[in-house]
């Protein structure tokens, strides 16, 4: 299937690293606690400037090389927003949950099993794994089922490029990913929102897809544990709780598999997840976003099809009934 490359951004409308660190003031107060236009769910309790702060536990810098190509005109958001506004279970419910708390997650030493259907089975340490390909610098969006979004410079390399090393058999139709559970370090866990661990996929194809990126970092440093460090993946044509986040186990299948969200409420989560403004969330509409960082007062953003990637991802649903499969 041949997939074409997205548009080339013009340099000059690149948004320079110098703006991307500091080009918004942190939205402070008003939006606490309100309920999201759209009926999208509340706002995190509590200073989320104060959870940033306790969970400052960047360890390092991972500056990988802007890819001209996986650039967009959007202004990054705020880094403080993107490390302190989080949805990660594990942690708690709450946004700004994650911040507060998943410092105490352990992320070395840190392994990733690929099993299943492949002719060499491995388990990679993260050393191995962030070795493997050169870092990239990919900014992409971010749209949450909630009806929010952001835009975050990620850093990392495609997924396909680990999947080749395993060797896909061709049975192989499907990729789990499967999220770390630590007990003693993950209060979420105590509430049995979800059956643990966490567990996500995609169909083949959608992996290996040159947008499907294997994240390590995020504004030029080492993910945040409240990011899904040390290793997450990023689909930017799909729903937020689609790219698992501390991601220990991926498993490729001859069969579809049943994916957390989906078990809990398979009329509001379905296994595809792509971002589609004519598709409403049973309880909100998905027409219209909140831009995390524009102000609570600011006007929504239209959604776009696919995120704004439909060119490149379309022709992996051709004849396909995107409102059943959603």
């Amino acid at each position: 299937m041949r997939d074409s490359k997205p548009p080339r951004i013009p340099a000059s409308q690149i948004t320079p690293e110098s703006v991307w660190r500091s080009r918004r003031s942190w939205l402070k107060g008003a939006g606490a606690g309100l309920l999201s236009w759209g009926g999208a769910g509340l706002l995190g309790s509590g200073s989320l400037i104060g959870s940033a702060a306790r969970a400052s536990q960047v360890q390092g810098r991972l500056a990988g090389t802007p890819n001209p190509a996986y650039q967009i005109p959007d202004a990054p958001t705020a880094e403080q927003d993107v490390i302190g506004y989080n949805n990660f279970y594990e942690f708690g419910t709450g946004k700004s949950d994650p911040a507060d708390h998943a410092a105490r997650m352990q992320t070395r030493p840190w392994t990733l099993t690929i099993e299943g259907e492949v002719e060499k089975p491995r388990t990679f340490d993260l050393d191995a794994l962030m070795k493997l390909a050169p870092m990239e610098e990919r900014i992409y969006r971010l749209r949450c089922v909630e009806a929010w979004s952001m835009v975050i410079p990620w850093e990392g390399y495609p997924l396909a490029t680990l999947l080749r090393q395993v060797q896909p058999t061709s049975k192989a139709k499907f990729v789990q990913f499967e999220s770390a559970v630590q007990p003693e370090n993950m209060p979420g866990l105590h509430d049995r929102i979800i059956d643990w661990p966490y567990v996500e996929g995609l169909r083949m194809d959608e992996a290996l897809h040159p947008l499907t990126l294997l994240v390590f970092g995020v504004y030029g440093k080492l993910l945040p544990n409240q990011n899904g460090a040390p290793l997450r993946v990023a689909i930017p044509w799909k729903y937020g709780f689609k790219s698992g986040k501390s991601i220990v186990r991926i498993r490729l299948l001859d069969h579809l598999p049943e994916t957390s969200w989906a078990r809990i409420a398979p009329h509001e989560y379905g296994f595809y997840a792509n971002v589609n403004p004519k598709v409403p969330h049973p309880r909100w509409s998905q027409a219209s976003e909140r831009r995390i960082g524009d102000g609570f007062f600011a006007p929504r953003v239209p959604t776009l099809m696919f995120n704004g990637y439909a060119d490149q991802v379309a022709s992996l649903y051709t004849g396909m009934d995107l409102r059943a499969n959603y």
